[in-house]
């Protein structure tokens, strides 16, 4: 899976991250900071930065396989492409959340 796949989960599921877990994916995805640059900035092992990494992943995935936000998002997406009277009434229900 590509970095711009990562991105859209972590959008989406970062909050359900730990602080660490959060600042390495930043450095990682979002800054694109290589694996020896995060550990560097964060005073940890390599390997520590890769099985964070690789753990989040993983958890990234099952997240949106169990809440499927992304895929819903995509959906309502279509749905209002050509609905633009859906797009209104979907944009008022968010806005009195």
């Amino acid at each position: 899976m590509d970095k711009t796949k990562y991105n859209e989960l972590l959008d989406f599921y970062e909050q359900l991250l730990t602080a660490h877990q959060q600042k390495v994916m930043d450095y990682y995805y979002r800054e694109d900071l290589s694996i020896s640059e995060i550990s560097e900035n964060l005073a940890i092992s390599r390997a520590a930065v890769n099985d964070i990494i690789k753990r989040v992943k993983q958890n990234l995935l099952l997240y949106e396989k169990k809440l499927q936000l992304i895929k819903k998002h995509h959906q309502r997406l279509i749905l209002t492409k050509d609905q633009p009277e859906l797009s209104q009434q979907l944009q008022e229900i968010e806005e009195g959340e």
